[in-house]
């Protein structure tokens, strides 16, 4: 089987998340950490083992401290691809790449991750290593940033730059389209796949003040086929003067597009519910809705 192709320089984005680690700026990650531990406190199921793959400093483990989904989880271990990001938190941790999991087969009862996994070039073979690396029923709460992440500040770049220089490279990584992730959960092997949007907004005063955050957060580009040269001045004074024109409110802030979809998934195991088998219904779909069963052909109003 080919290798798949090789989208993000990891290297640099590791590089990246170390340079931010000092200031670094969660505040999108915490809200996404809060909603997946309310949805961990939703499941009636403890989980003695568990990992979060991407933890930053730690916001999921802060927002699982003290909530009512803390008595579920027993043990947890932190995990990220930057050294610099795990500094500051506390308990076990794990420097790792989210796409190349050093996790024994079946040996974890619970794997979290928010907002990390937009950064693998192969989503499904990461997805994939968590499910193997779940024991059978084993459960997966993932966050990834989606194709509608940052649309504003993509279409006002891409336009400035094409203005003032002729032509415009990807200044903003390729993001997960909402509606591909339940079926790569299903492509990944996992039983009962759920995936949710959600999007957030976030006001700004300007536009450099969000690409101020987007480098606090790590969250840069390191695409491979990146432009080598930084943006000019004048590149950036047309995009905000566009960002403003098309995306300002009536008080003069500028509002940002994160699109965050949610993964559910569960390891195989032969005690989960099952879809029913075709034909093996109790009652017509006519006879529950209380319909009159027309043959086909028959006029609707015959």
């Amino acid at each position: 089987m080919a290798a798949p192709p090789r989208l993000f320089d990891r290297l640099l984005h590791r590089l990246r998340l170390a340079r931010a680690a000092p200031r670094h700026e969660d505040f999108l990650k915490a809200r996404v950490a809060s909603d997946l531990v309310q949805r961990l406190a939703a499941v009636n199921r403890r989980f003695p083992v568990a990992v979060d793959l991407g933890a930053r400093t730690g916001a999921f483990a802060r927002a699982l401290a003290g909530s009512e989904a803390a008595a579920k989880v027993d043990w947890l271990a932190q995990a990220d691809l930057s050294e610099a990001m795990l500094a500051g938190t506390s308990g076990p941790r794990l420097v790792a790449d989210e796409g190349r999991l050093p996790l024994a087969e079946g040996g974890v009862d619970l794997i979290v991750s928010s907002l990390a996994l937009h950064w693998i070039d192969d989503l499904v073979g990461a997805l994939i290593q968590i499910r193997r690396a779940l024991k059978p029923d084993g459960l997966f709460l993932g966050a990834l940033c989606g194709g509608a992440t940052l649309t504003e500040l993509r279409q006002c770049l891409t336009e400035a730059e094409v203005a003032e220089t002729g032509g415009a490279g990807p200044r903003v990584s390729p993001f997960l389209d909402a509606f591909d992730g339940a079926a790569l959960l299903q492509r990944a092997g996992f039983a009962l796949p759920v995936a949710d949007v959600d999007t957030v907004s976030v006001r700004y005063d300007h536009p450099l003040r969000l690409m101020a955050d987007l480098r606090a957060m790590g969250e840069t580009n390191v695409l491979l086929d990146r432009p080598r040269t930084a943006l000019t001045r004048r590149v950036l004074d047309r995009a905000s003067q566009l960002y403003f024109e098309r995306f300002a409110d009536a008080d003069g802030r500028i509002t940002a597009t994160f699109e965050v979809i949610t993964l559910t998934g569960w390891s195989p195991h032969p005690d989960q519910q099952k879809p029913l088998a075709p034909g093996s219904a109790r009652m017509r779909l006519a006879d529950a809705l209380g319909a009159v069963e027309k043959n086909a052909g028959e006029a609707a109003g015959g």
